[in-house]
């Protein structure tokens, strides 16, 4: 990705002139006349705020200038982002699961290792589908064409404007209800929109109809999970308290 103008998403080359150590100077966009990224002399502090309020000059800053391949390593953040994404998603599935089934030290090691393997089977096929029913309704909702770069920007966009899932670890510390997470979900969903938007050039309700069919699948396919890994785990239960019975059952009838 080129840097860019944060008004107007118009290329530029460069974004300031340095003279000295310390002393830069600021270059004007060529199309809106205006500073092509005042970011640049802000606090990150100020930066998380202007991105909590979903302003796009300030996810222009971030997905072109900031985050600017040229001078990172795409690939690595790339695959740190991901890795991270992954990560928040498996605890927020933990924490819902901890909310609706009991967890405590009197569970056996089966009962620990299906709830763990359903929550691994959540995060990967619910993701997988969520990122292919994206980059799918990228294509066909926005018309949007291109390389593998192209779609490697995307996806970057995508798990980077995620960041709000950074808030779940509070409930590492605190005692929050499982409704929190479902807010945090809404503004990870607004994030993604105006990230799609400042990414791609498209409208508004476009990007918003892309993200939100996205989000669906990907929650239809959690629940779908979820659904049969109970239902398994649930079988294997019943078999388990059914198999000491019929061995007294036997044990009964040779003795008589």
């Amino acid at each position: 990705m080129e840097l860019r103008c944060i008004h107007c998403g118009f290329p530029i080359k460069t974004l300031f002139l340095q003279y000295s150590p310390g002393n830069i100077r600021l270059m004007k966009c060529e199309n809106c006349k205006a500073v092509a990224d005042e970011y640049i002399e802000c606090e990150s502090m100020i930066v998380l705020i202007d991105l909590i309020l979903h302003k796009p000059k300030a996810y222009r800053h971030l997905l072109f200038n900031l985050l600017n391949p040229q001078t990172l390593n795409f690939q690595g953040l790339l695959w740190k982002s991901a890795l991270g994404f992954l990560l928040l998603d498996a605890y927020r599935i933990l924490v819902l699961t901890r909310s609706e089934e009991e967890w405590g030290l009197s569970m056996s090691f089966s009962s620990l290792f299906w709830r763990f393997s359903k929550i691994l089977m959540d995060v990967l096929f619910g993701n997988l589908a969520f990122l292919s029913i994206f980059l799918l309704a990228t294509r066909n909702l926005l018309n949007t064409v291109g390389g593998a770069s192209r779609y490697k920007n995307l996806l970057l966009a995508i798990l980077i404007s995620s960041y709000f899932k950074i808030f779940l670890i509070a409930m590492m510390v605190w005692e929050l209800p499982s409704s929190v997470i479902f807010i945090i979900d809404v503004f990870v969903l607004s994030s993604n929109t105006v990230a799609l938007k400042v990414v791609t050039g498209s409208g508004m309700s476009r990007c918003a109809e892309t993200c939100f069919v996205a989000h669906a699948v990907k929650l239809f396919v959690s629940q779908l999970t979820v659904f049969h890994s109970s239902r398994f785990l649930q079988d294997s239960k019943i078999l388990t308290c059914e198999m000491p019975i019929y061995s007294m059952g036997n044990m009964k009838y040779g003795m008589g």
